[in-house]
């Protein structure tokens, strides 16, 4: 597997350097630095080692000490959090790069089944169990799923912080779990079938992100809702239907129970257990996406939005102005983190 995580390495960096940074700068997104606060000593040192959200109290205490006016010390709480923040051209290529690997696994996911019985027939997930041969196809399937889910794991901990991340962390583990039992106890029928459904909604979503980075709203808006439609039927439909009901019980009834079959099945309700989550969030976003006519607040990313960064850039001049105030309340197609971002 180390091959095939130095090839996605390559490979992710001449993408950004040649396709993606060229397509950013081609609608308008341009490789500036994040917005830099005016500096001050008291408030840098309050941001680092004590709290990046005070309260009314040690708010009040500031603008005694600083005489400044409570709202500009909120202003440069909230554009000192977004310092950190990655600028939209890094958003922009990380999600280019995870588009192209969820579109290309998926067409070869579905050109790879399309051919293979137990496609047609999940009984044939388990035909002659365990003694079933791995084609060099299947194998390369498996090992590049698994590289991908290796390199999310790692990418959580640099990319934006979310909410969810503890429920992703857990995803990721447990999709790299899977993948790794799977091959190893030579599962890799069914192992197919439940990388190749994952992979049919996310390529959908990291599209949405690229089309609201690049501040296509309507795009962002359709490409959204096609996504959660498509998450919905997938991961509550086909997946406990489908999926769930042959290694459930189609298994159970042709090859009886066996030592690991808890344990897998164990990881493949986890799964479901987190789909019902995300499937709820998602319905919330999309449900406003259409009442509203555009994407609100993404529930699963931080307090500050995607357009308050767009404030940060507004009110260079002003860091208070009346513009910046509504920041965290304005509409915003934000969609996600590494999985939602991925997954």
């Amino acid at each position: 597997m180390e091959r095939e995580l130095i090839f996605q390495y390559f490979l992710n960096r001449s993408l950004l350097k040649f396709i993606a940074k060229p397509c950013a700068r081609h609608v308008g997104i341009l490789d500036s630095g994040p917005y830099q606060t005016q500096p001050n000593a008291i408030l840098e040192k309050v941001f680092i080692s004590i709290t990046k959200y005070p309260d009314e109290k040690r708010l009040e205490g500031l603008s005694k000490q600083l005489d400044w006016d409570v709202r500009k010390i909120q202003c440069w709480f909230r554009h000192r959090r977004n310092q950190d923040k990655p600028p939209t051209l890094t958003k922009f290529c990380e999600s280019m790069w995870r588009f192209t690997f969820y579109l290309c696994i998926f067409c070869y996911g579905i050109r790879f089944l399309w051919s293979s019985p137990w496609f047609w027939d999940t009984r044939q997930c388990w035909h002659s169990y365990p003694y079933q041969s791995l084609t060099s196809g299947l194998y390369y399937y498996y090992i590049m799923e698994l590289a991908f889910y290796w390199s999310l794991m790692f990418s959580q901990f640099t990319d934006i912080k979310r909410k969810d991340f503890l429920i992703m962390f857990v995803h990721h583990l447990a999709t790299i779990g899977l993948i790794t039992f799977s091959y190893i106890n030579n599962m890799v029928r069914v192992g197919t079938l439940v990388m190749c459904l994952h992979d049919a909604s996310d390529f959908l979503l990291e599209a949405a992100k690229l089309a609201n980075y690049a501040k296509y709203q309507r795009l962002c808006d359709t490409l959204f809702v096609i996504f959660g439609a498509v998450f919905v039927a997938t991961r509550l439909g086909i997946y406990p239907f489908w999926v769930l009901n042959t290694t459930l019980f189609e298994s159970w009834e042709m090859i009886g129970p066996y030592a690991s079959w808890w344990l897998f099945n164990g990881l493949l309700l986890i799964l479901q257990v987190l789909h019902v989550i995300w499937s709820y969030l998602i319905v919330r976003i999309a449900f406003k996406a259409l009442i509203r006519g555009k994407v609100s607040k993404d529930d699963r990313s931080d307090v500050e939005s995607s357009s308050e960064e767009e404030d940060v850039t507004t009110s260079t001049k002003s860091p208070c102005s009346s513009n910046s105030s509504n920041g965290a309340n304005r509409v915003n197609g934000h969609m996600g983190g590494s999985y939602w971002a991925e997954e």
